[in-house]
């Protein structure tokens, strides 16, 4: 009986590492960590890229070419540059709407701003301000302009390209940064629709 407790007793010795080793934490833990790189294959891609680039070259109400304007994603946001010309001289809204469709000469088809937070508009809004809102732009007298920008409000080069897309649209007067929904910029003067 003595003989037989020792043996019992030896091999739960033996055997306790073993049966340890099964429900410790850091056995737990790598379960965990499998399941994890399980979920993230099989999870949709991310969304945001740095690198991803975009391009809209815009027309005006009579079909003329009047630029273009790239946007490239960085990891803090995204940086919108353009050339314009054949612009009216003096300041005018630019936004990018919520459509990719610039049927001329109105634009209408462009939607409204992009604005999938659904937010009030413009920066000076307590409740603003839309992803697609933008400075304003400064035109010479010449009818060019040139401008960078760089947005940060959760505005994505993926989030753009959505199953409707979106364009940038610029107005025929300034946008006051408050009036919702577009600022009283006035009428639809240059649209573009943004593509890869």
């Amino acid at each position: 009986m003595k003989s037989h407790a020792l043996l019992t007793a030896a091999t739960l010795a033996l055997a306790a590492p073993a049966l340890a080793q099964k429900t410790t934490p850091s056995a737990v833990r790598e379960k965990t960590v499998e399941a994890a790189k399980k979920d993230e294959k099989t999870a949709a891609p991310q969304e945001t890229k740095a690198g991803d680039t975009a391009k809209a070259s815009l027309k005006d109400a009579k079909g003329q070419p009047v630029g273009d304007v790239t946007f490239e994603q960085t990891p803090h946001g995204v940086l919108i540059k353009g050339t314009l010309s054949n612009i009216p001289a003096g300041t005018h809204a630019i936004h990018i709407h919520e459509a990719g469709k610039c049927d001329a000469p109105e634009f209408k088809t462009a939607g409204g701003h992009f604005n999938p937070s659904k937010k009030t508009h413009g920066m000076l809004s307590p409740g603003g301000k839309h992803e697609g809102d933008l400075p304003n732009l400064n035109v010479a007298q010449d009818g060019k302009v040139q401008f960078e920008f760089f947005a940060n409000g959760g505005l994505t080069v993926a989030s753009m390209m959505d199953t409707d897309g979106a364009s940038v649209v610029v107005h025929a007067k300034a946008d006051d940064y408050k009036t919702d929904p577009a600022g009283d910029a006035g009428g639809r003067i240059a649209c573009g629709v943004v593509s890869k």
